[in-house]
């Protein structure tokens, strides 16, 4: 399994495989022709489906500056590897220098078509979450140690930075005013939900309220093209910081113990990304937002001391309920129902966490069994509802305006 590193990306949203992905590719394909005068990229799948909504071709433009580059979007049918393909052309002048075909297969990552599926360097020597479960009870270690294991203590310096990008990113969407970017003229809603305090709120209503308006704030800012962290996609970048964000102020964890978190949530992530897909265009909503809520109720055990069966357990519980959920975001933008659903699976994640407590012993199916569940409910899912939006609410949407 890959690293942490791989997972957790500091970027530009509004999509990790839309915009990220493409953003990585095209640079790394500029890098080999230092003497081409011009580019032409060519989109294909879901990249030319909804491309233009997530900000594709802008990713792509910008990263092949100060030479100029064409994007060709291609939404016709076509055999493809993965969903997410786009076709690099160098040109000096008239004169083709080279090409490359590049897949985005979800959370940023990027490999060339011609590559196999495990070129990634693995760092982990685990197949699943159940080898990783036996090396800790082998050798009596947590999830979190295993972390620094296989990756060394550096590592709690890059997730030291991966929790201050997520913890600006929450600050400056709770301020943030306006509409977001796009024809679908979405009204900003953290600082509201934030600053908002109805006379009669009780206090469980007051830290529903207040869960919601951060994850709404990372959502928001990923949505008008900010800096998110991935977790494990752009899509998805709401649910894990806004539990975390919201634990850490109301009970005053040590930053020692947030960090431990965000690596179990990583192991949580890596293991998805070995076993199944992060990518909406590959299996559906359910592999961007499933993921991350499995990954934000296993930091939220972690925040709490649980042993390693109940983290499995709330894991477990977090994916399996997410099974089924489609990806059709409206217009091709990662607004609605993008930016609520981050703000609903961040307290899902949450009850998953509590139920898990209580009933951990009496589980009978382990997480790799849901990760496997999730992989092949999506590729039985129509590509209408894998970030096409060719069906679902992009298709039946009607504007209240």
């Amino acid at each position: 399994m890959e690293s942490l590193r791989e997972l957790y990306k500091i970027g530009r949203g509004p999509s990790s495989s839309h915009t990220m992905g493409p953003a990585r590719a095209a640079k790394e394909f500029s890098d080999r022709y230092p003497a081409a005068t011009r580019f032409v990229a060519v989109l294909y799948g879901s990249l030319a489906l909804t491309g233009r909504g997530h900000l594709t071709d802008v990713a792509v433009v910008e990263a092949f500056l100060p030479r100029p580059a064409e994007v060709v979007f291609h939404p016709e049918p076509c055999k493809l590897v993965h969903p997410n393909t786009l076709e690099f052309f160098a040109y000096a002048g008239d004169t083709l220098l080279g090409s490359e075909r590049y897949l985005s297969v979800g959370g940023g990552t990027i490999r060339k078509e011609a590559e196999p599926e495990t070129a990634a360097i693995d760092v982990y020597p685990f197949e699943n979450f159940d080898a990783i479960l036996a090396y800790c009870r082998e050798h009596n270690r947590s999830l979190a140690q295993v972390v620094a294991d296989f990756e060394g203590e550096s590592v709690y310096d890059f997730l030291k930075e991966v929790w201050s990008a997520m913890q600006t990113t929450i600050r400056k969407g709770l301020t943030a005013e306006g509409r977001l970017p796009g024809p679908l003229k979405v009204e900003r809603k953290a600082k509201t939900l934030f600053e908002t305090v109805p006379e009669d709120e009780e206090l469980e209503a007051r830290e529903k309220r207040l869960i919601c308006a951060f994850a709404f704030a990372t959502s928001e800012e990923n949505a008008a093209g900010g800096t998110i962290v991935t977790a494990p996609t752009c899509g998805a970048s709401g649910v894990l910081p806004a539990a975390v964000y919201y634990l850490s102020r109301k009970h005053g964890f040590s930053e020692r113990r947030v960090l431990e978190a965000l690596a179990v949530a990583g192991l949580v992530g890596v293991t998805v990304k070995q076993n199944a897909s992060v990518s909406g265009a590959e299996a559906g909503c359910q592999a961007e937002v499933g993921t991350a809520t499995a990954m934000a109720a296993a930091a939220v055990c972690t925040l709490f001391g649980a042993g390693l069966d109940e983290t499995e357990y709330a894991a477990e519980i977090a994916l399996e309920h997410q099974l089924g959920l489609t990806c059709d975001p409206i217009g091709g933008y990662v607004q609605i129902p993008c930016i609520e659903r981050n703000a609903v699976a961040c307290m899902r994640a949450l009850s998953a966490a509590e139920l898990s407590r209580i009933l951990s012993g009496t589980r009978k199916i382990s997480f790799d069994t849901v990760v496997q569940t999730m992989y092949e409910t999506g590729k039985d899912l129509s590509a209408r509802y894998r970030e096409t939006s060719e069906g679902g609410l992009a298709t039946n949407y009607k504007s209240c305006d």
